[in-house]
């Protein structure tokens, strides 16, 4: 995905991505339903899952607190009443209400879209990780590397070589280094790519 020229616009794709993602990471949190029995004849749960809880834990309290703090600076900033007491998917909405003022001031909504951008790379990152990718065959058609990775559940393909860069000048890779190009699985598959298609169905 890439940002639009207006920085506001970009700044409610950002932010409803976040409110969209935010909700599934408590979902990643649940213990996994493959354990490895233990010594004892308990199930235990893997040492991969265990990590990748711990990270999703940590993305929910970084983004929590990030949300919080947005939040209370720009009503500080538009010299508006303290924000009330609220769910991080209230105080978004809230957030996403006060674009058009902070439109106005080109620093604050700078500062809105890099910090909603972070904080909604971050919570994709940590529902990749949660969701393993699949390898699958085929070059990806910027950086023309065999680095194409699909994640089933959400019908989408990544390039995972961080060297990619594409050739428009306004995308998020030339100045992000969290960005990762990706398509839908229906814009990314091609009828001729009979292969690909199968490898892909196949993950299901």
């Amino acid at each position: 995905m890439t940002d639009s020229p207006s920085r506001p616009r970009s700044a409610a794709v950002w932010l409803g991505i976040l409110l969209r993602q935010f909700p599934e990471l408590s979902q990643e949190l649940a213990p996994s339903r493959t354990a490895a029995p233990s010594p004892t004849g308990r199930a235990t749960r893997s040492a991969p899952g265990t990590a990748i809880r711990l990270f999703v834990s940590d993305t929910i309290r970084d983004i929590t607190d990030g949300v919080i703090e947005l939040e209370e600076a720009v009503c500080e900033k538009l010299r508006t009443p303290r924000p009330r007491r609220g769910t991080v998917e209230q105080r978004l909405t809230r957030l996403i209400g006060l674009l058009d003022r902070a439109s106005a001031d080109p620093v604050l909504a700078e500062h809105i879209r890099a910090e909603a951008r972070r904080m909604a790379r971050r919570c994709s990152l940590a529902l990749g990780e949660a969701e393993a990718p699949v390898r699958v065959r085929g070059r990806c058609e910027h950086c023309g590397s065999v680095s194409l990775r699909v994640f089933p559940q959400r019908e989408a393909v990544l390039c995972v070589n961080p060297g990619c860069r594409c050739g428009n000048a306004s995308c998020a890779c030339r100045t992000d280094a969290g960005h990762r190009h990706s398509w839908a699985r229906a814009e990314w598959l091609d009828p001729a790519e009979a292969p690909a298609a199968e490898e892909l169905g196949g993950t299901r």
